[in-house]
Formats: C-alpha cells, sequence, structure tokens
C-alpha cells in the first residue's frame, strides 16, 4: 500500500480507567472499501470519531488523506463524507431541498448543486421522492438520502457507521449494493463499521476484526481463512445411507470413515448421525464421491463449503476471550 488514505498508529482513547480504543494501528487504501468489524461496544465508533476529528485520542497519531485531525478537523471534513447510524434531516424541508442546504454548506455553487442533487437523488433511486418531505421518509429512505447526502460534497473517503439498522432484510441488500456501485464507479475509499457479518462479506475488500477496543485480526477474507484453517481451508460434507444388509461384510459408518482418513487430500473426518463432515487441505470432492459409492453406501448429498467470516470471526473471537 504506497499511499494510505486513511492511517492510523498506536491510536488509543481512554476515558478515565476505561480503554476504548486500545493501540490501534490501521491503514487503508485508495479506493478500498474496508470492512470494521464488531459487536457493540468494540470501540468502532470511537475510532470514526477520532478520525472525523469529533474526540481527541489520548496518544498515537491519525492521518485521513495526509490530514492530521486533530490539528485540522474542518479540513478532514471537507475530504470525508460521514453517514452516522442515524442520520438527521430537517423533517419539514424536502429531500431536494436538504441535499441542497447541505450543497449550499459545502460551498457549491447553485446552479452546480442543482445539478450535482438531482443527480445523486437519482443515482440512490430517489428522483421520484424528491419532493416529499423527509418526515415522511421510511427509514431506509433517509438511508439512501443520507447516502445521496454525503456524496454531494464529493469526498475522498466515505465513513459509514452501522448504516443498515433497522432496514428491512431487502432494503439492506439494496443499499449494500448501491453503497459498492457507487464507490467503485466513484473511485472512493471507504470505511464500513458494523457488527452483521454477511453486510461486510458482501462488500468489503477487506475486514477488520474490532473486540474490546483492539484490531484483532485484519485482511482479505483468504488470507484470515489461511491463516486460521491452514490445515483444511474447506469442508466437505456428505450424507450416506448405509446398506440394509448389517452383516461382516456390509459397509459401516466408521469403516468408511477410516477410508476416507486414508486417503491424500483429506486430513479430518467426523460425522452427526449419517452426515460426514471431511476436512481437507485440496479439494478431492469427486474422489470422496467415488470411496462413498464404492463402499457400498449411498450418497445422499454432498456439498463443498470454503470458511466464511462467520466462522472466521467465531475462531478469532474464541481466542480472544480466552487470552483476556
Amino acid at each position: 500500500m504506497d499511499h494510505p488514505v486513511i492511517e492510523l498508529t498506536d491510536l488509543t482513547k481512554k476515558y478515565g480507567s476505561f480503554t476504548a480504543v486500545d493501540n490501534l494501528t490501521l491503514s487503508v487504501g485508495k479506493g478500498e472499501i474496508f470492512g470494521l468489524l464488531g459487536p457493540n461496544g468494540a470501540g468502532k465508533s470511537t475510532t470514526i470519531l477520532m478520525m472525523l476529528g469529533l474526540t481527541e485520542p489520548t496518544s498515537g497519531v491519525i492521518r485521513v488523506c495526509g490530514i492530521n485531525p486533530v490539528t485540522n478537523p474542518v479540513d478532514v471534513k471537507r475530504k470525508v463524507g460521514y453517514l452516522p447510524e442515524d442520520v438527521g434531516f430537517y423533517d419539514d424541508y424536502t429531500g431536494f431541498e436538504n441535499l441542497m442546504y447541505t450543497a449550499r454548506l459545502n460551498s457549491i455553487p447553485e446552479s452546480e448543486a442543482r445539478e450535482r442533487v438531482t443527480t445523486m437523488l437519482e443515482r440512490v433511486g430517489l428522483s421520484d421522492q424528491k419532493s416529499k418531505r423527509t418526515g415522511k421518509y421510511s427509514r431506509g429512505m433517509r438511508q439512501r438520502l443520507g447516502l445521496a447526502d454525503v456524496l454531494v460534497k464529493d469526498p475522498e473517503v466515505i465513513i459509514l457507521d452501522e448504516p443498515t439498522l433497522g432496514i428491512d432484510p431487502r432494503g439492506v441488500m439494496e443499499f449494500l449494493e448501491l453503497i459498492e456501485k457507487l464507490a467503485r464507479e466513484e473511485k472512493n475509499t471507504v470505511l464500513l463499521s458494523s457488527h452483521h457479518l454477511h453486510q461486510i462479506q458482501a462488500v468489503c475488500d477487506r475486514v477488520g476484526i474490532f473486540v474490546g477496543g483492539r484490531l484483532i485480526a485484519e485482511g482479505d477474507l483468504n488470507t484470515l481463512s489461511r491463516k486460521l484453517f491452514s490445515n483444511e481451508p474447506l469442508v466437505v460434507e456428505a450424507g450416506v445411507s448405509l446398506p440394509e444388509d448389517t452383516g461382516p461384510a456390509a459397509g459401516t459408518l466408521d469403516r468408511l470413515k477410516e477410508k476416507l482418513s486414508e486417503m491424500k487430500g483429506i486430513v479430518s473426518v467426523a460425522s452427526t448421525g449419517n452426515v460426514l463432515r471431511i476436512g481437507c487441505s485440496k479439494d478431492v470432492t469427486g474422489d470422496i464421491a467415488g470411496t462413498i459409492m464404492r463402499s457400498g453406501s449411498g450418497l445422499t448429498s454432498l456439498s463443498r463449503k470454503e470458511y466464511g467470516l462467520d466462522d472466521i470471526y467465531n475462531r478469532y473471537f474464541e481466542g480472544y476471550e480466552k487470552n483476556v
């Protein structure tokens, strides 16, 4: 990463004896969508407030677009668009009027502002609602308007703090797709904070796992998966039906597990009922199917699973809890 857009070094924030953020070091590159993942109270919002110059760190260094928000908070705010979890608008203003107000605050000339606001409302799917007072907007519509509000100022960095809270599942999916689409088209750097794993996994290039004020892991999903599950990066689950004949020559589940364990590329074999969970160092799905069929057992289901963010998060979180 040649020139990080966001760079945090040994960042710490204490409130009395309580440490909200503990020695955080993190870099986010230009055009990257980075997910800050952690439970409520992990320190994500405190980190964002320090990046925006809205609260000062106890120690450490912050650079956003090369600017120190502690000494130059206004300059940082010109570069950054921020969408909090609960967006504030003037409810008696229309969507169009609220965005025009933001444009004027950012000293955008009137004619340019009108054109930009119209474009942004169209891009977030609110063109047909632009004359409606925002007090009548649904939660999902307000978040869409909030994203348009962020983009009106043409920021280099977009920071989204729990932006999908209170939105229905379909609205969440549409909102995340919109974030990714706009970020890719505008080449923005995006920091997305959330405690919802699937949302982070859906759109982010890299992920930082934040627990107890500490960044306990960061990287893309493949990198994190390889670190945690280096011996068995994928799992094959096979449902089997055993032969009705239970004589000495008949196949049994234990005998089948033993045969599978002897195969190259298989690290572990476990079973729950008649479902086998087979940890693999490489993809040997076809060989597994063949071995099961040749054993005389029936193959009722077969699926391959690579570790997702939920597996990664739970493994890291378990390790963190054991060490604190």
